[in-house]
């Protein structure tokens, strides 16, 4: 109880503590904003005192940012090629698109009942993603009217013909295309795009079980994944429903899928922890089924966010907790839909502006651009903060890079980290610090026999800055 106590006194104290001071600062002026900032910072978190230990190789570094989704924002248009160039350049591995029945006329039915398959317009948006060197990954979405019980979320009159659909798709994509290593996932937000559960008449697991069957029937194909649910977030009884199901009726499964938007990058790795458990569960095993999160951001609406430096720090802080943790991370999107007022940046979601807007690039896009300088070894960092987060890699050039954030989604945290290469070999190196929007600093620094290499990063909210040492 007296711990309690001493508790509440102390929380109080530094309350009554900060008021005074900005109250100070308010009456006599002699107090500037900023270090009314860095006080409240300071007072509530714990800074940063990075050390990158280069003799200590983690393995190969995942790379997770590598995986881009487009929504169907305009289905009358190809959205991917107008800016294949700009996507390429971010040497993406897997991009993945949704309503792919519903949107491109894929599927039709005969008078004799029989379904015919059009890929034409589908086609095009592939051929778009495998322009910019990546994979395709289709959503297996909606359902298609020609087979459909009422509208695009409701059931298949007949769930033989939604199993031909999904075989007809793989054999087509991965057969006859011959394109290797399409990931296929089942529907899009089925718990909100049709309101679909575990039970009942519109039960996802009826639809997972004749999408796993189409698959097992298709015939000369390149190897594939497949998998799901891709909901709005993990829950626990989906995540307890699917699984259990997955494994009662053996059906295959190559990753589990969903989708999270969310400012705080821990909510992420809580996430995974209710997958793991339920993988541990039904399936006896939280490894070689892979994790993926095929939609995510700070928000699931508008957001000033997407437009600026808060949002590029998110995805920088998110991805530094996703390593070795969650396999694919598809940042949505790749290019904003067009804005009814004509507007060039109204909060929406693409790393690029609406083409009509010139496909300009945002700070996310330039983030990914400082995350594809990490390649190669993966090096230990310790040393984090409550804000300060860094990646380091040591690159098959023998450089090393460091990718250091600064994530305050609140704009008022500020510090200066110190940062400590350990295990260097004696000599002159090259040191360089890139601001992301800013400049590059340069200089040359001695290492001596403790091989070590001191320095400091300068850090203004949701700052991302890159670090290079050449020896």
């Amino acid at each position: 109880m007296s711990r309690v106590k001493n508790t509440q006194f102390s929380f109080r104290a530094v309350v009554n503590l900060v008021i005074g001071v900005v109250a100070l600062a308010a009456v006599l002026g002699f107090i500037k904003r900023e270090a009314i900032f860095e006080f409240l910072s300071e007072a509530t978190g714990e800074p940063a005192n990075l050390v990158v230990q280069s003799q200590f190789p983690l393995g190969e570094l995942p790379q997770p940012w590598r995986y881009f989704g487009q929504g169907g924002e305009d289905l009358s248009a190809d959205m991917i090629a107008p800016v294949v160039n700009q996507t390429k350049a971010l040497a993406p591995k897997s991009i993945r698109i949704d309503h792919i029945f519903d949107g491109y006329d894929v599927v039709s039915k005969n008078d004799s009942g029989q379904l015919n398959f059009n890929w034409t317009r589908l086609d095009a948006i592939v051929n778009s993603i495998r322009q910019t060197g990546a994979a395709p990954m289709l959503s297996l979405s909606y359902m298609p009217p020609a087979i459909s019980s009422g509208s695009i979320v409701d059931p298949p009159r007949d769930w033989n013909d939604w199993a031909l659909v999904v075989q007809r798709t793989i054999e087509h994509y991965s057969g006859t295309l011959s394109i290797a290593d399409i990931a296929y996932e089942v529907w899009n937000e089925p718990d909100l795009f049709g309101n679909w559960k575990t039970y009942g008449e519109r039960n996802y697991l009826v639809m997972y079980q004749y999408s796993a069957l189409g698959a097992s029937r298709a015939k000369n194909v390149k190897t594939f994944k497949i998998g799901g649910p891709a909901t709005t977030a993990p829950y626990d009884n989906w995540v307890d429903n699917f699984l259990k199901f997955v494994a009662d009726n053996n059906l295959r499964i190559d990753f589990y899928s969903w989708h999270r938007y969310a400012k705080d990058p821990a909510v992420y790795l809580k996430d995974r922890d209710l997958i793991d458990g339920g993988l541990q569960r039904h399936l006896g095993l939280a490894a070689g089924l892979e994790r993926y999160v095929t939609e995510w951001g700070p928000n699931s609406e508008n957001d000033p966010a997407y437009d600026g430096m808060s949002g590029a720090a998110q995805l920088v802080a998110m991805i530094r907790v996703s390593l070795g943790q969650i396999d694919r991370m598809y940042t949505f999107e790749i290019v904003d839909g067009k804005n009814a007022e004509g507007q060039e940046f109204w909060g929406r979601w693409g790393l690029l502006t609406h083409p009509s807007a010139g496909a300009k690039i945002k700070p996310r896009y330039q983030a990914l651009q400082f995350l594809n300088k990490l390649s190669g070894t993966w090096l230990n960092v310790t040393g984090e903060g409550d804000w300060v987060k860094a990646i380091a890699a040591r690159r098959p050039d023998n450089s090393l890079a460091i990718l250091v954030v600064n994530y305050d989604w609140s704009g008022w945290h500020r510090e200066e980290a110190p940062l400590t290469i350990s295990g260097l070999t004696p000599g002159t190196y090259a040191l360089s610090r890139s601001l992301l929007g800013g400049g590059t600093v340069s200089e040359a620094v001695n290492v001596g026999a403790d091989g070590l290499l001191t320095t400091k990063i300068p850090l203004l909210p949701n700052n991302i800055v890159l670090v290079e040492i050449t020896k």
